[in-house]
């Protein structure tokens, strides 16, 4: 049982570190609560669990190719910067009322937090690094059964901190007053554009190699 707690916690490590993902969400629930911000970690806990099954499969050195390493940084940027400067121009929109329209969008927003994952190599490098590493040594250690035990231990992991991240942004829509959820929505669309600035650069420095 230790052990498997240990990979929920595992679980927990990746989703934990601000990034893309953690900005969106707070972005989401604070603009449309709990169930937009919900929606955008399940769509990157899905990229997460596709990657998990290329490392199972052994076909994720693939991604470690050139072309796709420049195709994921450019795809991310795009995906960011679009995001990012959305959340921005709809911030001083923000309500304590969730309308119709919004309802209609739920599709929108579980993509929006499967793409941002998806594209973001960091991901890959993760999956391949800690999770290839761990998956080697359990693999050598315990039977089929085990390995798909403690996979979804880490998965467990990531969707407790997806729940978690969607009550705290829900939670600030309902507590904060609207001119700070304008201000922190804002923050996190500006977060956003940075990191789609940061894999822009990113993927001049794959294309052009300077």
């Amino acid at each position: 049982m230790a052990i498997f707690f240990s990979y929920v916690f595992l679980g927990l490590s990746l989703a934990a570190p601000i990034g893309p993902i953690n900005a969106a969400q707070l972005d989401k629930g604070i603009k449309n609560g709990f169930l937009h911000a919900w929606l955008i970690g399940l769509g990157s806990v899905t990229a997460d669990i596709l990657y998990m099954i290329t490392v199972y499969l052994g076909i994720v050195h693939f991604l470690e190719t050139s072309f796709m390493k420049t195709f994921l940084w450019s795809f991310g940027c795009f995906v960011l910067l679009y995001t990012g400067v959305e959340s921005m121009a709809g911030a001083k929109h923000i309500t304590t009322e969730q309308s119709r329209d919004e309802q209609v969008s739920l599709t929108k927003t579980f993509f929006t937090g499967f793409f941002l994952a998806l594209s973001n190599p960091l991901t890959i490098l993760f999956w391949l690094g800690i999770y290839g590493s761990i998956l080697a040594k359990t693999a050598s250690q315990y039977d089929t059964f085990h390995l798909i035990l403690y996979s979804c231990a880490v998965i467990t992991g990531l969707v407790i901190w997806d729940i978690t991240m969607a009550l705290i942004a829900s939670s600030f829509r309902n507590l904060l007053t609207k001119k700070t959820l304008v201000w922190i929505s804002f923050l996190s669309g500006l977060s956003l554009v940075g990191f789609g600035i940061y894999f822009g650069y990113q993927a001049l420095q794959a294309l052009f190699h300077f």
